[in-house]
């Protein structure tokens, strides 16, 4: 049994056109190409896939099951051959992303959204490690670009380019004996903390550490959900609590310094030693772009 894409073609386009006639003006053919291209497809199948009772190309119960997989076989060749130009023009075949979950995930989804319609042949992998584990894939090469925590002396075989802050706010739940009254400093070393953990522990994060008491947790959104169960305080994403169904649980206590919101610094990094093509460099770029919607207002900028 053979059967060509030029069959298929022929098949599909008499359906979508309406008649063999439209289909071949739609492919710049005589109407006899189409009927002759249709029928071998019947011959090579051993089926009828036209009635030819009327003038009108009317599909029998065997050309509808087939249509779509005519579809799927042509939508396939169409891809095969973007993927191929795209190869051809040096474009990535495939991208590993990582992103601390301090990148606000509205402004990550316009990225990629603009990404998936750039690159479309592109296969993309994102991973949602936090801070400073980011910088630690993509200098082992298990990711091409990260967005991390900003450190105060990255590794030197690190490019990166700053992007901005993140908010961040004193939170704990109602029910804290920090939550009704003004907060002085001090106040903050009496009772635990919870703080985001890394899986390199030679690598704590000490910058945003008060207390002598602190858990580690591998998530901002579990961190939110114990500091509404009353089990510490915390400094956490703004985007992060304005999206939590915990929010009704938490609050912002008074503070008696430094009153306006901490900010965490966000950094775009990647390797030296890896040169970047096209996808990758339109992506590091992008992501740093998306600054406006998070550093100005927290979440409220991001509608």
């Amino acid at each position: 049994m053979e059967v060509s894409f030029d069959q298929l073609q022929a098949f599909v386009a008499a359906v979508e056109a309406g008649s063999f006639s439209a289909a071949g003006r739609q492919l710049g053919r005589a109407q006899s190409a189409i009927s002759t291209q249709i029928g071998n497809l019947e011959a090579d199948l051993g089926l009828t896939l036209f009635s030819r009772d009327g003038r009108e190309a009317v599909l029998t119960a065997e050309g509808q099951r087939l249509l779509e997989e005519a579809r799927v076989v042509l939508e396939r060749r169409d891809h095969m051959i973007g993927v191929a130009r795209s190869l051809e023009e040096g474009v990535e075949n495939r991208l590993v992303v990582a992103i601390d979950e301090l990148y606000p995930e509205r402004a990550m989804a316009r990225v990629f959204a603009e990404f998936a319609a750039r690159f479309p042949h592109v296969e993309l992998e994102i991973l949602l490690p936090l801070m400073e584990d980011v910088g630690a894939l993509v200098q082992s090469g298990a990711a091409d670009i990260g967005v991390m925590y900003q450190q105060d002396v990255p590794p030197t075989s690190l490019a990166f380019h700053s992007i901005g802050h993140v908010l961040l706010r004193l939170v704990c739940g109602r029910d804290h004996p920090l939550a009704d009254k003004p907060v002085a400093w001090e106040d903050l070393k009496r009772y635990r903390q919870i703080l985001v953990a890394t899986r390199d522990r030679t690598r704590e994060r000490k910058q945003l550490r008060v207390a002598s008491d602190v858990w580690w947790v591998e998530s901002n959104w579990v961190i939110l959900e114990l500091v509404g169960a009353g089990v510490g305080w915390a400094f956490v994403c703004d985007h992060v609590l304005a999206s939590s169904t915990v929010s009704p649980r938490i609050v912002t206590p008074e503070l008696l310094f430094d009153p306006s919101p901490r900010q965490a610094p966000l950094a775009v990094v990647w390797s030296k030693a890896r040169p970047h093509g096209p996808a990758a460099r339109w992506l590091r770029q992008r992501l740093g772009e998306e600054k406006g919607h998070f550093i100005l207002a927290g979440a409220d900028a991001l509608t």
